[in-house]
C-alpha cells in the first residue's frame, strides 16, 4: 500500500459506458490526470501545513472533522457523541468500527466517494469497509499515519497540489501564511482568503465585540466611515500576504444601495445590538454592495455562496457547535437580488465575481444567463451539496448551452477534508472528460477543442478567474 497506490479497476471510474464514447472520454482524462491541483477555495488551515505535525488517528482525520461523513452516520441513528470520542484510542476505534457497520450505508453517496477514493489512492486500500476487517484497515492507515511520507506536507507534495486558498478571519494575523511563504523547505503557495461574515452580519450575536475588536486593530474611529476604513485596511493585509479572493458565505441574497447617511445610522444601532431583523437584512445587503466596491478597487475576487441555513437543528448547534452536519439548503435567487451591485461594479474592467449556490434550478435559469452577459460574472462549481458525479454532470448540462465552458470557475473543493482534495479534484476531472466525450461523439465538439477546454477547466479557468 502507499500515497500514489492506483486501481486498474478504477480507471474508468465515472466515465461512459457506452464502449466508443468511454475510449474519447478516457483519452480526454489522461491529458489532464497528471496535473497540478489548483485549489482557490479550500478550508484546510494554514497551521496544518505550517505545523506539519502527524495526524493523530484515522478517526479524527476521516470521521470526526468531517461533517459529511457525520451528518450521514447521524441520519442513519449513530449519536454524535460517539463520533467525536475524548476518551482516547479506544473511543476512537469504537467510532471507527460503527463507520464499518454502517459502510454500506454510504453506496451512492458523494461522501462515500470521497471516503472510497481517499481509502484506494492515499492508503492503497482497494477492499470495502466492513466489520469483519475494520480493525485491520484501521491499524493500517494508523500504521501509514506514523511514517514522515504521510505528513501534511508531504501530502501536499504526493497530491500534486500547486495552489491552496485557506479561508480565514479579517483579524487573522496571518503569520502562519507568512512562515511557509519564507519556509525554503516548502515550495507550494498556500493562500489566505478575506471572510468577512461574522462583521458584516448585525444579527451574529458577537456582532458588536468583533466590531469593536476590528476598531482596535486598526485604529480606525468607531463611525461607519471608519468602519469601512477598517475593512479595507485588512483586506490590503490580506492583499499583501498574498491574498487573491474575499469569501461572502449568507443565508439568502439581496444586495441594496442604503446610502451612506442611512447605513451610518443602522451601523450605529448595530453596534449596539438594536437593530429590527428587516434592518439588519438591509444592512447586510448594503455591506454586501460595499464589499463589491471595494473588490472593484483593490482586485479581491469576489465569491458570494448564499443558500444555507447554518445550524438547522437548534439542539445539536448548542450541544456540538457549527459545522456539524446541519446546515441545510434553500430555494436562492439572483437576477433581482444582485443587479444594484452588477449595476455598479458588473462592467467595471478587472472585477470578478464568483457565484456560487447549491439551488440546482437557479444555474441554468439565473446564474449562466448572468455569466453569459456580464465580463465580470463566473459560475461557481458546484459546491457543497452539489459536489457529486451525478450533480456534477446535471450542473454541466445546465450551464454550457448558455454561458459556454469558459465563464466557468473551475472545480472548487471547498473542504476541510485534507485527504480527499485528490479524489475530488480527479472526480471533476473524470466528469468534465465525460461530458466533453458525449459533445465529440455527437459531433458538437472537435476533438482537438474538447482536449483544449479540458485542460483550460482544470487549470487555466481557476488560474485566470482567481487572477493567480
Amino acid at each position: 500500500m502507499g500515497a500514489t497506490a492506483t486501481s486498474a479497476a478504477s480507471d474508468d471510474r465515472l466515465l461512459p459506458v457506452d464502449a466508443g464514447t468511454r475510449a474519447i472520454a478516457r483519452d480526454l482524462y489522461e491529458t489532464v490526470a497528471d496535473l497540478p491541483i489548483v485549489s482557490p477555495h479550500s478550508h484546510v488551515p494554514a497551521s496544518l501545513l505550517r505545523q506539519d505535525r502527524a495526524f493523530e488517528d484515522p478517526t479524527e482525520l476521516l470521521i470526526s472533522s468531517d461533517h459529511y461523513v457525520t451528518r450521514l452516520l447521524h441520519a442513519n441513528g449513530v449519536d454524535y457523541d460517539d463520533l467525536r470520542p475524548t476518551d482516547g484510542s479506544a473511543a476512537g476505534r469504537r467510532a471507527w468500527r460503527l463507520l464499518a457497520e454502517h459502510w454500506h450505508e454510504f453506496a451512492g453517496t458523494a461522501s462515500g466517494y470521497w471516503l472510497e477514493r481517499t481509502f484506494e489512492r492515499v492508503f492503497g486500500i482497494g477492499e470495502d469497509l466492513a466489520a469483519g476487517n475494520a480493525d485491520r484497515i484501521y491499524e493500517a492507515i494508523e500504521e501509514r499515519l506514523g511514517e514522515t511520507a504521510f505528513r501534511p506536507r508531504a501530502l501536499f507534495h504526493t497530491f500534486r497540489i500547486d495552489v491552496l486558498a485557506t479561508t480565514d478571519d479579517p483579524l487573522d494575523d496571518l503569520a502562519d501564511h507568512a512562515a511557509l511563504r519564507d519556509d525554503p523547505t516548502f515550495t507550494g503557495r498556500v493562500l489566505p482568503t478575506f471572510r468577512p461574515d461574522r462583521y458584516l452580519d448585525p444579527e451574529s450575536p458577537t456582532f458588536p465585540a468583533d466590531v469593536a475588536r476590528l476598531h482596535e486593530a486598526t485604529g480606525e474611529p468607531a463611525t461607519f466611515d471608519g468602519y469601512l476604513a477598517a475593512l479595507a485596511a485588512r483586506r490590503a493585509h490580506f492583499i499583501a500576504n498574498g491574498a487573491v479572493s474575499a469569501d461572502h458565505g449568507i443565508a439568502d441574497l439581496r444586495i441594496v444601495d442604503l446610502g451612506t447617511d442611512t447605513a451610518a445610522r443602522l451601523y450605529d444601532r448595530a453596534r449596539s445590538g438594536s437593530l429590527s431583523a428587516e434592518d439588519a437584512h438591509a444592512f447586510r445587503g448594503h455591506m454586501l454592495l460595499e464589499m463589491g466596491r471595494m473588490s472593484a478597487r483593490d482586485g479581491l475576487v469576489m465569491t458570494i455562496h448564499p443558500g444555507v441555513r447554518r445550524n438547522h437543528n437548534t439542539a445539536t448547534f448548542e450541544r456540538h457547535g457549527a459545522d456539524t452536519g446541519h446546515d441545510i439548503p434553500i430555494a436562492t435567487h439572483f437576477t433581482d437580488e444582485i443587479r444594484p451591485l452588477l449595476d455598479e461594479v458588473g462592467l467595471v474592467d478587472g472585477m470578478h465575481l464568483v457565484l456560487f449556490s447549491v439551488d440546482e434550478t437557479v444555474y441554468s435559469r439565473e446564474i449562466a444567463p448572468l455569466a453569459g452577459f456580464y465580463p465580470s460574472v463566473y459560475i461557481g462549481a458546484p459546491w457543497w451539496f452539489l459536489d457529486a458525479p451525478d450533480a456534477g454532470m446535471r450542473f454541466r448540462s445546465a450551464v454550457t448551452e448558455t454561458a459556454g465552458f469558459y465563464r466557468h470557475s473551475g472545480f472548487i473543493d471547498d473542504t476541510r477534508a485534507f485527504l480527499s482534495i485528490p479524489a475530488r479534484h480527479d472526480m471533476s476531472r473524470r466528469l468534465d472528460a465525460a461530458f466533453l466525450a458525449r459533445l465529440v461523439a455527437e459531433g458538437r465538439v472537435r476533438p482537438a477543442a474538447a482536449e483544449r477546454i479540458i485542460h483550460d477547466l482544470t487549470d487555466t479557468m481557476p488560474r485566470k478567474v482567481f487572477k493567480l
